[in-house]
């Protein structure tokens, strides 16, 4: 994941305002929303994966219910940035997603969001049941939320460029 790509799907996914994130388990897909000014990201829901048409279905159901402009789906790299089985079963699914739900998709850089989220569930002393029933909800809005901010880095450096360029750039008082 780079600037280009990153930008190139804020581009394509702009037709619809919302964007979802997915952390694709080998048990369960958790989803997270993004509000419609993409900036705020929130736990959605967690599907108990059966098999890959149902939950297929699910995820195509939620992204009309909530005009979504776009995926982005946890990318679980090692820790070196190398891919492995986990990161290769992401990119399957993503590809027979695609003909059932034709939007734009970012694999974003998950490594440590799932140990994140936990840790802040300990901390705010969740009982382990409970932490299990939020774990993968949040670690795709963590996800999701992630990819929002670098968004919006990269947008606003992009505007200040472009106000740099045609001289609105806020001009310093001698």
């Amino acid at each position: 994941m780079n600037r280009e790509e990153i930008a190139a799907f804020a581009e394509a996914s702009s037709g619809a305002p919302r964007l979802i994130g997915l952390d694709l388990g080998t048990k369960t897909i958790g989803l997270a929303l993004s509000d419609v000014g993409r900036q705020i990201a929130s736990p959605l829901e967690t599907i108990r994966r059966v098999k890959f048409t149902p939950d297929a279905q699910r995820i195509v159901a939620l992204c009309a219910t909530h005009a979504v402009g776009g995926l982005v789906i946890g990318l679980p790299l090692n820790m070196d940035g190398s891919e492995g089985p986990r990161a290769q079963s992401s990119r399957s699914f993503a590809r027979n997603l695609k003909p059932l739900l034709p939007l734009p998709i970012l694999f974003f850089d998950e490594r440590l969001s799932t140990a994140a989220v936990t840790r802040t569930l300990l901390e705010a002393d969740a009982s382990r049941a409970r932490r299990g029933e939020l774990v993968d909800k949040l670690a795709a809005a963590y996800i999701l939320q992630s990819c929002l901010d670098v968004m919006g880095g990269l947008l606003g450096a992009v505007e200040e460029a472009d106000e740099a360029i045609d001289g609105r750039w806020p001009q310093e008082q001698p």
